[in-house]
Parts: structure tokens; C-alpha cells; sequence
């Protein structure tokens, strides 16, 4: 038995070496459809570290008030219109909510920060109030954060993102040091740890903070604003509905009056992302299968070619006591080495590709995919190989050996 099949596959070796460029060309659909489907795995194991590193800066158990949805059909011109949220809320929804664990205003716009010489361009500047580290994921490494009455005063203190303070101080600490948004003078008293990019669009750490009086006296209250609260994780559905209804009585709504706000959660980001997910994976098992199909089509058509151009062949070892078998495991074994083959440089090319994915998106070919993908190949090759093998076989000895 493993005699007869090391012998089929010398057979089936040579023959395929001596058509080469046939071969090859065979496996040009089986290496696309492997590359598609290795490369689209990796891509979205990459997406999914990146989505869930970056998403990391919103907690699950924080709801974001903001005047319109971040993922709505909402008419443009009519969240425009809304009325702009008020840092004065903060403490009505402290007074009429049973699930705050703690609240603050952001209002935010860029600015131009300054130091000396050197500046930081589009820099991200929040005004808010003390309760901010509470409500958010930022921590801070070196310093402090203001206190409830240097929010209240409009102190002029600010604490930096970690990318601020190494293109404005490089070897320098910047603890007590003075910096410039516009003309207003600022002390850094702290400095936030790195927190990396949002899906690898833009740095989170390319920001200042200031307290909320002091952003309004410099910018006149303007920016865009939102209110972030805290509340249990185990009641998020329950304190957002109760918080909707606090909104709309804050707001003066009616009871047939729409909402002129809108309540966010890091889930409406999760949902987004899950939907762009399935786009990209669908677009690839699509390619995918097509590959596949196209590729496994031309591999049983060259068998068939194969088959016939040696269908003499196939009667002098049919003469000499081979079995149908025999000669069908034979152009079996040599239509799954094609596929095999081409899985294996497919997998070769992926793996070159998902380095140039890790530059953007850090990532590694999951060890299942590769195998998943090499064994799809070879079952492509048996698929392919069945018919023009089957006919093989059935062929009868003298008619084969009378073929010209």
C-alpha cells in the first residue's frame, strides 16, 4: 500500500514538473483565493486589537449627553438647529438621577500650545470640572489634576497629553513650567499616561486640559461640549433610559416633542465597528469562494486534458496489472499536490502581506487561519480531481492503448 502510493507520487511529481508553466498558471486561482481569505483574517485580527486598544478610552459604563447621535440618520440640518448642551446640567443630573456615580462637562476645541520657541499645532483643549478623571479612562503619570476650586476660580492650570509634553520639553520636566495657548499663560501641574491612537487615525495623547471656568473665559464658551456620566455597570440600559428622561425634563420637552439631545455609549461605537467588520469579511469569503471556484474549475479541466494526453499511458499500465484504483488515486494524488502546492505559496504571500498590515494595524496571521486555508486547498484539489480521476480509471485498457 505505501509502496503503490509513494510510486503514485513520483508519478504525479514528474508529471506535474513536466508542465510547468501549466501548472503554475492552474494554480494562479488557488493562490488568490488563499491570499484573500489569509490576508482578510489577518486584517480584522488587526482591526480587532486596534478597535479594542482604542476603545479601551471609553468605559462601558460611562454615557456621553452630547446634541446629536454619533451614528444616526438624523438630518443634518435639524441636529444643527438643536440647543447646545449647558455645563450647568451637570448638577441637575447629579440632583434628579439615581444612577450618577459621577458627571462632568467637556468642552473642547484645538488650540496652538506654545513653550519657548516651540509649539504643538491642532492640539485637543477640554475644559472641564474636577470630576473628569472619574468619568474617564485618562490617569495621570507625573503631577496632579486641578482641584474643585481651582476649577471654580478659572486657575490658570493645565495638565498635557504625554505627546505635548515631549515635543514641547524633550529632556525638560514639565512640572511648573509655563506654557501658552494663544496669548493666555498656563502651569503644567501634571501630565496624562500614554493612551496611543483612536484606531490609529489620531493620538489621544495630543491634548490639554484646563478647568471648565477658565476655557470659558478664554474661548467664550465656544467648542463643542458634552456631558460624561458615570453610573453602574450592571444598570447602563436602566440609567440611560432614566437619563433620557431627566434630559428631556432638564430640557423643557413635551411629551410629543422629540429629543434634542442624544445619549451616547461606547456600544454604538462596538456596533459600527461590527458592521464595517462583517463588510470586510464578507468582501472576502466572496473573493474568496470565487477564487476557489475559478481556480478549481481550470485545475479539473487541465486533469481532463492531462487524462486524455496520456490516456496511452494509462492502458500499458492498466496491461502491466494496475487497478482502477491504482490510477485513479494517482491523478487524484497529482490534482491535490497542485492545490497543496498553491495553497502553500498563497500562505507564503500572505505572510509577506500581513507584515505590511502590521505597520498599520499591529497584528499576526492567526496559526488557525494558515491551516484552515492550506487544508480548504487540498480539499479544493480532491473536489477538482474526482472527475477527471473517475474517467481515468474507467478507461478500458485496449481501447486506451489503440488511442493516437
Amino acid at each position: 500500500m505505501f509502496t503503490r502510493f509513494i510510486e503514485n507520487l513520483r508519478i504525479a511529481i514528474f508529471s506535474i514538473f513536466a508542465n510547468r508553466l501549466r501548472a503554475m498558471l492552474t494554480m494562479l486561482g488557488i493562490i488568490i483565493g488563499i491570499l484573500a481569505v489569509t490576508l482578510m483574517g489577518t486584517l480584522i485580527s488587526g482591526l480587532d486589537r486596534s478597535f479594542e486598544k482604542s476603545i479601551s478610552f471609553m468605559s462601558r459604563d460611562v454615557l456621553f449627553v452630547t446634541k446629536h447621535e454619533w451614528f444616526g440618520d438624523e438630518d443634518w440640518w435639524e441636529v444643527r438647529n438643536r440647543r447646545n448642551l449647558k455645563p450647568e446640567y451637570v448638577e441637575k443630573i447629579k440632583n434628579l438621577s439615581d444612577y450618577v456615580l459621577a458627571a462632568a462637562p467637556l468642552i473642547a476645541r484645538t488650540t496652538t500650545v506654545r513653550y519657548r520657541d516651540k509649539s504643538v499645532m491642532a492640539v485637543q483643549t477640554n475644559g472641564t470640572t474636577e470630576e473628569y478623571l472619574q468619568v474617564s479612562t485618562a490617569n495621570i503619570e507625573t503631577g496632579r489634576f486641578f482641584t474643585a476650586g481651582e476649577s471654580r476660580s478659572g486657575a490658570p492650570v493645565c495638565i498635557i497629553g504625554v505627546d505635548v509634553a515631549q515635543e514641547l520639553f524633550e529632556n525638560e520636566d514639565p512640572l511648573g513650567k509655563k506654557v501658552k495657548f494663544g496669548p493666555h499663560q498656563f502651569r503644567v501641574i501634571g501630565v496624562t499616561e500614554k493612551q496611543g491612537k483612536f484606531l490609529g487615525l489620531f493620538s489621544l495623547d495630543n491634548r490639554a486640559i484646563i478647568p471648565l471656568g477658565t476655557f470659558q473665559k478664554m474661548f467664550a464658551r465656544r467648542g463643542w461640549s458634552q456631558i460624561m456620566v458615570k453610573v453602574p455597570a450592571e444598570f447602563v440600559s436602566e440609567a440611560k433610559d432614566e437619563l433620557t428622561s431627566v434630559m428631556r425634563r432638564i430640557r423643557g420637552l413635551g411629551p410629543r416633542d422629540r429629543n434634542d439631545f442624544a445619549i451616547n455609549e461606547q456600544e454604538a461605537f462596538r456596533s459600527q465597528y461590527n458592521t464595517i467588520k462583517l463588510a470586510i469579511g464578507g468582501t472576502g469569503v466572496f473573493i474568496t469562494i470565487l477564487s476557489l471556484v475559478v481556480g478549481g474549475i481550470g485545475i479539473m479541466n487541465i486533469m481532463f486534458v492531462s487524462v486524455k494526453e496520456r490516456t496511452k499511458e494509462i492502458g500499458v499500465r492498466k496491461a502491466l496489472g494496475a487497478t482502477p484504483k491504482t490510477i485513479m488515486s494517482q491523478f487524484l494524488l497529482e490534482a491535490v499536490i497542485i492545490c497543496g502546492f498553491a495553497g502553500l505559496i498563497g500562505l507564503v504571500l500572505s505572510w509577506f502581506g500581513s507584515l505590511v498590515i502590521n505597520r498599520f494595524f499591529p497584528s499576526t496571521m492567526p496559526v488557525w487561519l494558515a491551516a484552515a486555508a492550506f487544508l480548504l486547498s487540498l480539499l479544493v484539489g480532491i473536489l477538482s480531481g474526482l472527475a477527471p480521476s473517475y474517467r481515468a480509471a474507467r478507461l478500458h485498457p485496449i481501447d486506451a492503448l489503440r488511442y493516437e
